[in-house]
């Protein structure tokens, strides 16, 4: 009896216990967890601003947060009576039926119903709902009785979206919700203008672990982000894209990038980043930026204006480059042409234009094989061994080795003399070859011109000097002088032009890869560049092309690279007007010799006559009644040959511009889908074909993307 006891003595114990727990609870220490109760079911939400945009130099948009709401509705709000929602549900479905498309009246209305019955307040009714959308909303029935009294519940999202799609994609950047926030290209550089400050909202819980905005009080309004113009011209990026794309399909090339930038404040005008990634090229990393590699034979100005600056050559010395093979220790280094014998002996001037290795070696052992420390610190001096200090993150590091380094070895001073054993990326030799464009002042590349929140400049940015004058002004007059003459009698003579003077430098560098070195499976990969700047007499802007592993036979630099350097150099001055010579100018630029007659698509011959005749072109007429032609032109006139167009059949209109082709087609009954810019390159329905009333056809425009 007394164990029986014993365990009843302890049960009454432990119920004591919890009784004496239970009024402690509830009558002492019940302020603090209502407190806790109140903050485990109420907390504050941070509200994300709009962020700013990102606009090109002329004001136009490439990157935009484009607002999309998630719509839910509290069907227990007290506002909302039983003989408000009987009364109202019917319009309101029928409403939300005719918005959305997606859900019979019916449908919604049963949806509503149970929702209201389960005792939902934080229901669900669409989302990804844009702006118009959601002003349609709330004026539906029960929606329009206002924020908190109708029910109503909207959750703020938004998309980034860039109306030009890969134009410069990586250069733009992205949003990244990582840890590390937004590090990438200009939403990255210029997050902290861009983003905002966010707000507060204060929400509760609900049961299903459901959070519903509470009222207003104690809200904070969020702060939009201003919105960055940038120094990109649509115009001429395009151009790059579509000129570095060609060479790289062309040659079959793994990657590359072409940048544009104004020689006198640094604004990059154009930067292009394309990688080939499963047979298309897209921009998934900024070479431009972030590669740093052996720039090879680029970077033999900056060896030359170290040994003019020194007093080591002059231009008219001269090289015995013999048969193009020089034995250095154990290093043989050979020219481009050894298989033909060599160059023998020529001018510094001629080393530079020819691009001779040998050359190149011979002038910089001779003059800092004793003291190979005085040649790195010039180049140091001129900062070719530091960072530009971009604002976009990822700049690759500069490597030019110093004497007395491990890997410093007896051959270094003289690869490096002509781009071997040292690195540098794309932007920071360009920044180098811009300096010399714009009299010897090294910028700072730039990428934004202003910071403006709803109109208003709030910050312009201003051209950063990094070094004022990286040579002497005797020395940067043969530099010059160097650089035009690889486009007049070098390397680069393909370049040369009519009506513009263009300087630069080619490059053809072998790529070195840490596991196999400069050959893997007895093949050589080559990167391709040119670099310089025009026009040469008075230089605007500067520009880079790098092309990296050309596959086909072709690799040199003049045949690579420059073509793309010589298109957008081209599309550039076209569009220029402080770059051209007046029209009535006698320069033989605008001599009868050298003026082509315009070309132009097919289409009314009405309005071709009204051109020609505005541009003072003579023309000529196989048949006067003809309403469409085909220009053709000829050596001093544009002969206008008729377009046989037959009723009921589908009519060629390969060559026309679009206007004429939709108007021409249309007319006769069908209808166009088009898709690019420009003139008419396929069409999807034969000519010649019977025309069905109403039938699709597809028209293939000579620009299209991708």
């Amino acid at each position: 009896m007394w164990r029986v006891g014993l365990v009843y003595l302890a049960v009454a114990l432990f119920a004591l216990l919890v009784l004496v727990k239970i009024v402690y609870l509830q009558f002492i220490d019940d302020d603090r967890w209502k407190e806790q109760s109140a903050t485990t079911r109420v907390k504050n939400v941070k509200i994300q601003p709009h962020r700013g945009d990102i606009y090109s130099d002329d004001m136009r948009l490439l990157a935009s947060s484009v607002p999309y709401y998630e719509i839910r509705m509290d069907l227990l709000t007290p506002t909302i009576t039983n003989s408000i929602f009987a009364n109202k549900i019917d319009s309101l479905a029928l409403c939300l039926s005719r918005l959305f498309k997606d859900r019979s009246k019916g449908e919604y209305k049963e949806c509503l119903v149970n929702a209201r019955k389960q005792g939902n307040r934080y229901y669900m009714i669409k989302d990804d709902v844009d702006f118009s959308q959601l002003k349609k909303l709330r004026t539906f029935p029960i929606f329009n009785r206002g924020r908190y009294t109708g029910g109503l519940i909207v959750v703020d999202e938004s998309l980034r979206q860039r109306p030009h799609r890969d134009l410069a994609a990586r250069t733009i950047g992205y949003i990244s919700k990582s840890d590390a926030g937004n590090v990438v290209g200009i939403e990255g550089a210029y997050n902290s203008y861009l983003g905002g400050v966010e707000g507060i909202m204060r929400m509760q819980k609900l049961s299903g672990n459901i959070w519903m905005p509470l009222d207003e009080s104690g809200e904070i309004e969020p702060q939009d982000g201003s919105s960055v113009v940038t120094t990109i011209n649509i115009d001429i990026q395009e151009v790059a894209e579509r000129a570095l794309k060609r060479q790289l399909s062309l040659n079959r090339a793994h990657h590359g990038c072409a940048v544009l930038m104004e020689v006198k404040t640094g604004e990059i005008k154009a930067i292009v980043n394309l990688t080939d990634t499963l047979g298309t090229y897209v921009e998934d990393y900024n070479y431009a930026v972030g590669e740093s590699t052996e720039p090879g034979s680029t970077f033999k100005l900056a060896s030359l204006i170290t040994a003019m600056e020194d007093g080591y050559v002059d231009l008219e010395d001269t090289v015995n480059t013999g048969n193009g093979v020089f034995q250095y220790y154990d290093f043989t280094i050979k020219d481009d042409n050894f298989d033909k014998g060599g160059c023998g002996t020529i001018t510094v001037k001629q080393v530079f234009e020819y691009s001779s290795n040998v050359g190149m070696a011979m002038i910089i052992t001779k003059a800092y094989k004793k003291s190979p420390h005085s040649f790195v610190d010039r180049l140091y001096s001129m900062n070719l061994n530091k960072q530009l200090g971009l604002d976009i993150k990822g700049e690759g590091e500069p490597y030019i080795k110093y004497p007395g380094a491990k890997t410093w070895s007896g051959v270094t001073l003289a690869t490096m003399s002509y781009g071997y054993e040292l690195r540098l990326t794309p932007l920071q030799i360009l920044c180098f070859y811009n300096a010399i464009a714009n009299d010897g002042k090294m910028v700072r590349p730039r990428f934004a011109k202003e910071i403006r929140n709803h109109g208003k400049i709030e910050k312009t940015f201003v051209t950063e000097v990094i070094n004022p004058s990286i040579c002497s002004k005797s020395t940067l007059k043969k530099a010059r002088i160097l650089l035009e003459g690889v486009v007049e009698e070098g390397t680069a003579k393909n370049l040369k032009n009519n009506y513009m003077k263009i300087a630069g430098k080619t490059g053809t560098t072998q790529i070195y890869n840490s596991h196999y070195g400069y050959k893997m499976n007895s093949k050589v990969s080559y990167q391709a560049s040119f670099v310089g700047y025009f026009p040469a007499d008075e230089p605007k802007y500067s520009c880079i092309v790098v092309i990296n592993s050309p596959s086909s036979d072709v690799y040199h630099g003049n045949r690579v690279a420059g073509p793309v350097f010589l298109e957008i150099a081209d599309k550039v001055f076209a569009t220029s007007l402080d770059m051209q010579k007046p029209i009535n100018s006698s320069d033989w630029f605008f001599s009868d010799k050298n003026v082509e007659l315009p070309y132009s698509k097919s289409g009314s011959m009405d309005d071709l006559k009204t051109a020609l005749k505005k541009l003072d072109v003579k023309e000529k007429v196989d048949d006067r009644n003809a309403e469409w032609v085909t220009p053709e032109r000829k050596d001093d006139f544009v002969e206008l040959k008729s377009k046989k167009i037959t009723n009921n059949l589908v009519p060629n209109v390969v060559s026309m511009g679009l206007k004429d082709a939709i108007y021409l087609l249309e007319n006769m009954g069908l209808r166009v889908k088009a898709v690019g810019r420009g003139s008419v390159r396929n069409q999807s329905i034969t000519p010649g074909t019977r025309i069905k009333k109403g039938d699709i056809i597809r028209l293939e425009l000579s620009y299209t993307e991708g």
